[in-house]
């Protein structure tokens, strides 16, 4: 009995450590389940949003044939999805200045500052075929294409697959749902904008120009540089190369999005903080920011020209993706942003950026109205990976960007990068053809990564250049556009088209006109093309009562941004007016068609205000007459004589015309220089045109190959007759009797090894 109670005892204290055991084990269960949801929660937070990649082999599509070959485009094939892709794109201009520079610093501390090589080629924007509202931007500048494609609302990144052989890449759909928990967003607040706002429009009233008051200039151009944090830094390896390069990346995708309202972005320079921050980069996004922009003012504006620098912090700034200044670009010490540089998403990276910098433009917060065609735009409140801006931004751009003159100015044509050497897509000198970057080489039909034209190939481009063969002499390689034009054609030994000549400037044309440039300049032609053919010019004093204005209707030009009015003696030479008028013309975006009314008279015109990049249809043309003998020239009313030429149609022998060179270009059936012999016309300038010296080219191009036939047929008969007299020795080799001992030992041998020894026999 007494065993049986301890035994019982013993089992109670056994179920009660069992129990206490269980407990533990559920608490410790319960504590590790929080630790990681709590980790979750924090991997959640810098989650790249990527679903599993697809693998693609883009395919270069080679047009050789000059109509389908647009100037500097390129084509690839990408499969994914089930579909196939066609992407059109073509290499920016703009991308990196001229004078890029990186800063770096020394252990000491002292500032180091480098001007590397830049290949400013590789970087693309474009579309997808079939997807107007598509968008591409790709760089190639290290094999392999890298970047961002949008496609029917799809978002897509796409990058080279380490290690492959056969040209593959990785291709990711980004993910548009909320996938984070908390959810970032940006770090400006909803009453921020409004305070800021007020204050930059007190201080920047007098930049206000009230000829350009609510009107939208078609390009702005926003000069930016980017300041890389010591964390990011040694995130990057602690190469600079790196960091350079995936900016370079980023910035690509930026001025793809940019482009959407107009505003070309121009990377200037780079600082990466390579041996310590140079102030306190804590989690307050607000503090960094203010830090930030005290630092700009002071140090980087007075040593690198700019009109807005953003921050990159590899920083947890809490919930917070980023944070600048509203409508601030034009503002000294707050032309600024901050970003947060967590993991080795480009395309976010990319799109904060974006994000940061559409409040610098102006632009506020989207709000449940705003709308841009897409399920979340870009200056939505919360990250997400919307591409395109809503109708509220272009609204708040528009508005703010009345104040900003800072943007007004293109870089010029010496500022910008311009990479010599092949590769380049340029051919110089000593290069047979230039394909650009090892990428666009892998597959081009005429040209060789080394810049030498393939085997068998005569050329890789040009006017004159068709399936990487040379053209015929005679044939129009550039036709003429108008009666002041002249055609010129291939001769067969270039692939360019000879210089574009035309029509000697002063010839008349329309019966009213004169000849200047291609063009044959009449003020009643100019009038039918703007306003149709019933239009005609109006009245001189429609010229002088609106040409004296000095404003974007009525003006002799811009000095600076200011329009000039015109003076009495060239009040014929501002912006053509027309009557007559029937019809309104269906003009480009931001031209407006104007009509005035007085003392009887109607005179219609358009406007043309500054920043706009079209070009402008209703200033009156160089070469347009002004008065007797008198014609104008840059909005001035000039003599004639300016034209002077010691050469006329009686240097031609009144069988031909002059051209801008002085030369005369012969009619058909007469021979230059002088058209004074039998031929077949054109110019010394022009090439030749069909004829006998096409005939003489075919006989040329023939010589080498004529006897080609004839030496096959030669090597054929060779041939036959070393087969022929091949035969009757393996004849007489078959009918050799075989001797007495040989049958012998043929009779010892198996079936089988007969056959054998008579399948292996001569």
């Amino acid at each position: 009995e007494r065993l049986r109670q301890e035994n019982h005892e013993f089992e109670a204290s056994l179920s009660n450590c069992k129990a206490l055991v269980h407990m533990r084990i559920t608490v410790l269960h319960l504590c590790l389940s929080i630790l990681l949801f709590l980790s979750g929660w924090a991997q959640i937070g810098h989650s790249q949003h990527h679903s599993p990649p697809e693998v693609v082999i883009p395919l270069r599509i080679n047009g050789t044939n000059r109509a389908m070959r647009p100037p500097n485009w390129i084509s690839y094939s990408l499969h994914f999805g089930g579909k196939k892709h066609i992407v059109h794109m073509k290499a920016k201009k703009l991308l990196v200045s001229k004078h890029f520079s990186v800063f770096t610093y020394t252990k000491e501390g002292a500032l180091l500052e480098d001007h590397p090589f830049v290949q400013s080629d590789c970087y693309y924007d474009g579309y997808v075929e079939g997807d107007p509202e598509s968008l591409v931007a790709l760089s190639t500048c290290l094999g392999g294409f890298r970047g961002t494609l949008e496609i029917h609302d799809n978002v897509y990144e796409i990058k080279p697959k380490r290690l492959s052989t056969t040209f593959e890449h990785l291709l990711y759909k980004k993910d548009r749902e909320k996938t984070q928990f908390p959810l970032m967003r940006c770090g400006l607040t909803e009453e921020e904008p409004a305070r800021q706002l007020k204050l930059q429009r007190r201080d920047n009233s007098i930049l206000r120009q009230s000829g350009y008051e609510g009107w939208w200039t078609h390009t702005w151009y926003l000069e930016a540089v980017f300041v890389v944090d010591y964390e990011q830094y040694l995130y990057k390896k602690s190469n600079v190369s790196l960091v350079i390069e995936e900016l370079f990346v980023i910035s690509n995708t930026v001025h793809s999005l940019l482009c959407k309202v107009d505003v070309e972005l121009s990377l200037h320079g780079i600082e990466v903080w390579n041996e310590k921050n140079i102030f306190e980069v804590t989690n307050n996004i607000y503090t960094v920011l203010q830090h930030f922009c005290s630092w700009k003012k002071d140090s980087l504006d007075p040593r690198l020209k700019n009109d807005l620098a953003h921050f990159l912090a590899k920083q947890d700034f809490e919930i917070h993706l980023g944070l600048a200044y509203v409508g601030s670009v034009c503002d000294v010490g707050m032309q600024c942003g901050v970003n947060r540089a967590l993991g080795d998403d480009l395309h976010e990276f990319a799109l904060t950026i974006t994000h940061e910098m559409g409040h610098n433009l102006g632009m506020l917060h989207d709000e449940p109205e705003c709308i841009c065609g897409d399920p979340i735009c870009i200056m939505y409140p919360e990250k997400s990976n919307g591409i395109k801006f809503s109708n509220c931004s272009y609204a708040e751009m528009w508005e703010t960007f009345q104040y900003m003159n800072c943007l007004r100015s293109a870089p010029k044509q010496e500022d910008i990068l311009k990479w010599t050497g092949c590769g380049n897509d340029v051919v110089e000198e000593g290069e047979e053809c230039d394909c650009g970057s090892p990428t666009l080489c892998s597959n081009h039909p005429c040209c060789s990564e080394n810049c030498t034209l393939k085997f068998g190939t005569e050329c890789a481009s040009g006017l004159c250049c068709e399936d990487c063969l040379l053209l015929p002499p005679g044939q129009v390689c550039r036709e003429n556009v108008s009666e002041c034009d002249l055609p010129e054609w291939c001769n067969g030994t270039s692939p360019e088209c000879p210089e574009d000549v035309y029509v000697q400037d002063g010839v008349r044309c329309m019966d009213s006109g004169y000849c200047h440039e291609k063009r044959c300049n009449a003020r009643d032609e100019q009038c039918r093309q703007i306003f149709g053919k019933e239009s005609r010019s109006a009245q001189e004093s429609c010229y002088m009562e609106v040409n004296s204005r000095g404003d974007r209707f009525g003006n002799c030009g811009l000095i600076g941004e200011n329009y000039v009015r015109c003076n009495k003696s060239d009040f014929l030479c501002g912006r053509v007016q027309c009557e007559n008028v029937k019809e309104i013309p269906f003009l480009r975006s931001h031209t407006t068609v104007h009509w005035m009314d007085f003392n009887g008279v109607t005179c219609w015109g358009t406007d043309y205000h500054f920043g706009m990049t079209v070009p402008d249809i209703g200033d009156v043309k160089d070469g347009t007459e002004c008065g007797n003998g008198q014609v104008c020239i840059h909005r001035k009313c000039v003599s004639m004589s300016l034209w002077a030429s010691d050469c006329s149609p009686e240097t031609c022998a009144m069988k031909g015309i002059c051209n801008n060179k002085h030369h005369c270009h012969c009619d058909p059936n007469w021979e230059p220089p002088n058209c004074t012999e039998k031929g077949y016309g054109g110019s010394v300038d022009s090439g030749p045109p069909p004829g006998k010296r096409v005939k003489e080219w075919m006989k040329k191009r023939k010589g080498p190959f004529f006897l080609f036939p004839f030496l096959v047929l030669f090597m054929s008969l060779l041939l036959l007759l070393i087969k022929m007299h091949q035969a009757p020795s393996r004849k007489k080799k078959k009918h050799v009797k075989p001797s007495p001992e040989k049958k012998e030992m043929g009779k010892k041998t198996s079936p089988a090894k007969q056959q054998q020894g008579a399948q292996t026999s001569p």
